[in-house]
């Protein structure tokens, strides 16, 4: 099914005006208690109606602006800046705790954070002081990174610089949040003197030009906003260009930073899954037959499972804790070493995450049994998400980073996508 609600705006104008920041104040949150604390709250409040929204395509408008009024989009920003610069280890938890709740939801800040480690990377004083402000002032990023079906530079999304200005066009999908984003982090590229040259561009959602097609149709993470974008000579301020290939030119943590949190979303779907298991099997599933116990809580050959399921994402969270800690300390000394550590440690949580995420996600059935597949229960979303988004950078190309790294001490390439 194929959703084609087109959001292109009218011109305002010859340049283009950043949406609106949000009506009301948005609370700074201080503290990583406090994030989590946050997280926690607003992970309970959106649980009730994610399988609704899933069932219904019904895109969470209300819980979006729920999220940008709690602060939450806020907590990478560092403290210099104003935010609370939270450790790693604190945002994946608040993102884990979240897609266990809603698989859905969890994905749609991911991007939100990826620009902002970008843009912590590569932008320049001002650029970080304008963007960390309206952040903190409630206002969202999504991303427009993929490209429609080829990877030919010249035919990629292209940056222009004109005598008239500067300029945006192209087309991309796969784009996570744009569709409730007020600025649209788009990945281009400049032909320049020296070559091809990427840059993330900020470009605002209402900028003429700018059209956002809900048309994603995938069988999981349904009402992520992972639909298209097209650029028609999309008229960008310079101010709003962060650069992009210069970042993976020396070591950064961009692409650690950016795969831990698909490793968070992974096992929150999972810790999701095992959540729903839980009541199903006690309430409604029936022991085998030869078990010789009265309830399926007692069948020793369940427990088993239950106990495996459990000890995996468990695992996976400990490998995401350790990793965070890896790439925090080469947030603060980024260097060969430093980068290709944190690399290879969020690589061994990805390969975890992903496959105690779909363990979970397909035990949910087989201990719950025949019943829990009813449509009425919606329990399908949780394995949907699971395989949908673990097929977000091929895990077997993680082993490979891993195994290259043990054995032949070969560095991870630097990328976003390691």
């Amino acid at each position: 099914m194929t959703h084609a609600s087109t959001l292109e705006r009218p011109a305002t104008g010859n340049r283009p005006a950043p949406a609106p920041a949000p009506q009301q104040p948005v609370p700074v949150i201080r503290t990583e208690a406090q994030a989590l604390e946050v997280a926690q709250a607003f992970a309970h409040s959106i649980a009730a109606g994610a399988r609704q929204r899933d069932s219904e395509h019904r895109l969470p408008w209300r819980e979006v602006e729920q999220f940008s009024q709690s602060g939450l989009w806020g907590i990478t920003v560092p403290k210099e800046f104003g935010g609370a610069g939270v450790s790693t280890g604190t945002l994946t938890q608040a993102v884990s705790v979240i897609a266990a709740a809603d698989g859905n939801f969890g994905h749609i800040p991911q991007n939100h954070y990826y620009s902002l480690e970008v843009l912590r990377v590569g932008g320049t004083h001002a650029q970080k002081t304008f963007f960390y402000d309206r952040v903190l002032r409630g206002e969202r990023l999504g991303n427009a990174l993929a490209e429609t079906g080829h990877r030919d530079f010249k035919r990629r999304t292209q940056l222009l610089r004109e005598p008239s200005g500067w300029f945006i066009q192209g087309a991309k999908f796969y784009c996570t949040g744009a569709i409730y984003a007020h600025w649209i982090p788009t990945l281009a590229v400049a032909t320049e003197e020296t070559g091809e040259r990427a840059y993330l561009v900020f470009v605002p959602r209402t900028a003429p030009g700018v059209t956002i097609t809900d048309d994603w149709d995938g069988f999981g993470q349904r009402v992520t906003g992972s639909g298209s974008v097209q650029f028609e000579h999309v008229h960008v301020e310079p101010e709003w260009v962060v650069p992009f290939t210069a970042s993976f030119e020396r070591p950064t943590t961009i692409g650690p930073f950016a795969q831990i949190i698909h490793a968070a979303l992974d096992a929150g779907i999972g810790h999701g899954a095992l959540q729903a298991t839980l009541p199903f099997v006690r309430d409604h599933a029936r022991p085998w037959i030869d078990s010789g116990v009265q309830s399926a809580a007692q069948d020793p050959l369940l427990l088993e499972q239950i106990g495996n399921v459990h000890v995996r994402l468990r695992a996976a969270d400990a490998l995401i804790a350790r990793a965070a800690l890896s790439v925090d300390a080469a947030q603060r000394t980024p260097n060969e070493d430093s980068v290709a550590a944190a690399s290879v440690a969020v690589a061994q949580a990805k390969a975890l995450s992903t496959s105690a995420s779909l363990l979970a996600s397909t035990k949910l059935f087989e201990l719950a049994g025949t019943s829990a597949t009813q449509a009425e229960h919606g329990l399908d979303r949780f394995w949907r998400n699971a395989r949908t988004h673990t097929l977000h950078d091929p895990v077997r190309w993680k082993y490979h980073a891993v195994g290259n790294y043990v054995l032949n001490g070969v560095r991870p390439p630097r990328h976003g996508a390691i």
